[in-house]
């Protein structure tokens, strides 16, 4: 795409330089924006963003056990219930893997995982029914910030420890109501997003940010991220965002604000299906423009394996984060006060990475469809 424009500046020149050296960098868009980026220099190096509550991260290596720790957990046989917003992407699948093979490492059990389908009485039901089956556990991420809350105060009165993934509902106090909520730094993979996305944007350019409309921290703090990136290292972009509440009708709703925004020039998607999704609605149109998003899943990691319009993903490491989640939750029940916040680091994914970065999340190699994706576009791919 792009084939009469020119690469202009190195990325890690376009990140050192001022914000108006940077914007009369991009007069012309560049037709190679993402080749040559500088993983080294892409993205924080800590986790820059605060939890619900203004919370410092804490690292997930607080949680580590001792030996004495290990035996007391094993002999207990503790039994731990999960409850997920959908288990229909592979983030949610990595997490409950993580979750599940940790515990099981401890002698722990997980009782089952239920579905919510994003559906806030779904859930409620879903925790009062694993609240009956009496489990010494439960972890779960929420639906709803505030319809879910009373129920969610029902777990820790019925003596069941709580450990929250990526939000914690209105209300809930640290320690007494849950162990601790731990995430992705969701602001970190925002600016990773921004980054790249930037890279590839002329001066005075326009972009959309494709947002899910719910008020949810980890969501809030991606589009933050790609936000305030962008105010402060490259004001001359402008702005215009569109929400969506239904993860189903994304395709839609992004082809729509496309349609009636034919001066956009680039997008950030808050998570890789709504990209996908927004990818549809472009090729339907025969648009082509540079995405950028957050999240690593296969057809998101094919995508960016074939240098089309995904550029880049600033992924979450959702295993890991299950493997956290485990851990926190073995304290907990051994009776140690946990951080109310646990991060984990975010990680830059483009073409020359794909392969690598995706054994880093799925813990396992590529599967055939990605390494010939990455094979049929050549050297860039790696």
């Amino acid at each position: 795409m792009h084939s009469k424009m020119r690469y202009k500046l190195p990325f890690a020149a376009f990140i050192a330089a001022s914000t108006f050296g940077v914007a009369a960098a991009y007069a012309e868009t560049p037709a190679s924006c993402v080749k040559g980026v500088d993983l080294s220099a892409l993205g924080p190096k800590s986790i820059v963003g605060q939890g619900p509550h203004g919370e410092k991260a804490a690292s997930a290596d607080a949680l580590a056990l001792s030996d004495a720790d290990v035996a007391k957990i094993k002999d207990k046989h503790f039994k731990v219930g999960v409850s997920m917003q959908t288990v229909n992407l592979d983030w949610s699948q990595l997490q409950v893997q993580g979750i599940t093979d940790t515990l099981t490492k401890y002698g722990a059990t997980v009782t089952g995982v239920a579905s919510a389908e994003y559906q806030v009485d779904k859930q409620i039901a879903d925790i009062e029914n694993t609240i009956q089956q009496h489990p010494d556990g439960i972890i779960s991420i929420p639906v709803d910030f505030t319809a879910t809350a009373p129920t969610y105060k029902k777990v820790s009165q019925a003596g069941i420890k709580l450990v929250f993934m990526d939000s914690i509902p209105t209300g809930l106090k640290h320690p007494d109501e849950y162990a601790t909520m731990v995430s992705a730094d969701s602001q970190g993979n925002g600016q990773i997003a921004a980054q790249i996305l930037a890279s590839c944007v002329a001066q005075g350019g326009t972009i959309g940010l494709v947002n899910f409309g719910v008020d949810y921290f980890s969501t809030n703090e991606r589009t933050k991220g790609v936000r305030e990136w962008m105010q402060k290292n490259r004001p001359d972009i402008k702005m215009k965002q569109v929400d969506f509440t239904d993860p189903a009708k994304v395709s839609q709703i992004a082809g729509d604000f496309l349609t009636a925004n034919p001066d956009v020039k680039g997008l950030f998607a808050v998570w890789d299906q709504p990209a996908l999704d927004t990818l549809t609605s472009m090729r339907a149109q025969s648009i082509d423009v540079p995405v950028t998003t957050v999240d690593l899943g296969l057809q998101s990691a094919i995508e960016i394996a074939k240098g089309g319009p995904l550029k880049a993903t600033g992924s979450q490491r959702p295993y890991d984060q299950g493997v956290a989640e485990a851990m926190a939750m073995l304290n907990a029940l051994l009776g140690k006060e946990t951080p109310a916040w646990v991060g984990v680091q975010s990680l830059p994914v483009t073409q020359s990475n794909v392969l690598e970065s995706f054994k880093t999340v799925f813990k396992k190699a590529p599967p055939p469809e990605l390494t010939d994706a990455c094979k049929a576009a050549g050297p860039a791919c790696g």
